[in-house]
């Protein structure tokens, strides 16, 4: 394969795993608005089976011999069950709480925050000092943040307080998923740590909802469709296909192309599920993605784990 081949290809991986993610948002937001689907239960049983996929998708594409190597390590497990449960189980609960509460499109651009909440925490811990592409991107932010929960009126809110308190909690649980899993990537295989931390945070999920706890044959057939569709392409594809482009384009390219995720679950949450968006929110959604772009273009790149 050309060079140039090769970058068209991974270009077309990058934007369909991240189509991938912003349309899996708003079917989970479908689900939600259909009866018998709960939180607790779809967090639980999307954990499980997606992380299983990709643990098979290593042991086919990379080797089996990283699944259990993670394991025979102390410092290494007590770190993937630490990732599992604080970092991989919080960041999809909050996301699902909070389109749960709101929509797809808002919870998306919420906990796209992370990066200044990253930003902020370094630079109080002093590693590093705030640039003016720092300050840009935390002005960007608040406004884009501003406009998008509250349609530009002062006295109240696009959408509950709910969705906006689980949205942040969202951003913050992705600033930590993103920083604690560092040293973890550095000695394993991406798909690897993450397979893995889905099936922890699905077993940790399932003492509060287990799987099996469901009336199966009350779920019309409509609903096993999007649950198959959010569970294989909203997640294992779209992550798959994410770490696959990086063979091709650069961490920054990719993370650059990334950047249509949140396009996609703002678009089919307006066009697909109707919901209301006004001028102001639009305008809001762009300051995000203008900070998101203005964060990457000054970056030399580093991966950006995607959570959803």
């Amino acid at each position: 394969m050309t060079i140039a081949k090769s970058k068209i290809s991974g270009i077309v991986l990058v934007l369909t795993g991240a189509i991938c993610w912003g349309v899996g948002g708003t079917v989970s937001q479908k689900l939600f608005q259909l009866d018998g689907i709960e939180v607790n239960w779809y967090v639980t049983i999307r954990l499980l089976i997606a992380g299983l996929l990709l643990l098979v998708i290593q042991s086919f594409t990379r080797g089996r011999v990283q699944i259990f190597d993670v394991w025979r390590n102390k410092k290494t497990a007590a770190q993937l069950i630490i990732f599992g449960l604080a970092g991989m189980l919080a960041v999809q609960y909050t996301y699902m709480a909070s389109i749960k509460h709101g929509n797809s499109a808002v919870a998306t651009l919420l906990q796209y925050l992370s990066p200044v909440m990253i930003m902020i925490y370094i630079a109080l811990r002093k590693q590093s000092t705030l640039t003016r592409n720092d300050l840009s991107c935390a002005i960007l932010a608040l406004g884009g943040c501003f406009l998008l929960l509250t349609n530009g009126s002062f006295t109240q809110l696009s959408v509950s307080w709910l969705a906006v308190m689980w949205g942040l909690l969202s951003g913050v649980s992705a600033a930590f998923y993103t920083l604690y899993a560092v040293q973890l990537i550095k000695m394993f295989d991406s798909l690897v740590v993450v397979g893995w931390a889905m099936i922890i945070g699905g077993m940790g999920m399932s003492f509060i909802h287990p799987p099996w706890k469901m009336d199966f044959a009350s779920i019309p057939l409509e609903t096993y469709g999007y649950l198959v569709f959010t569970i294989i392409f909203g997640t294992m594809i779209a992550f798959w296909f994410y770490i696959a482009s990086l063979k091709s384009l650069t961490p920054k390219e990719t993370s650059l192309l990334g950047s249509a995720e949140p396009l996609a679950a703002v678009g089919t949450t307006v066009i697909w599920l109707h919901e209301p968006f006004g001028i102001y929110q639009w305008m809001g959604t762009a300051c995000i993605i203008g900070m998101m772009l203005v964060m990457q273009s000054s970056r030399s790149g580093s991966i950006r784990m995607n959570n959803k």
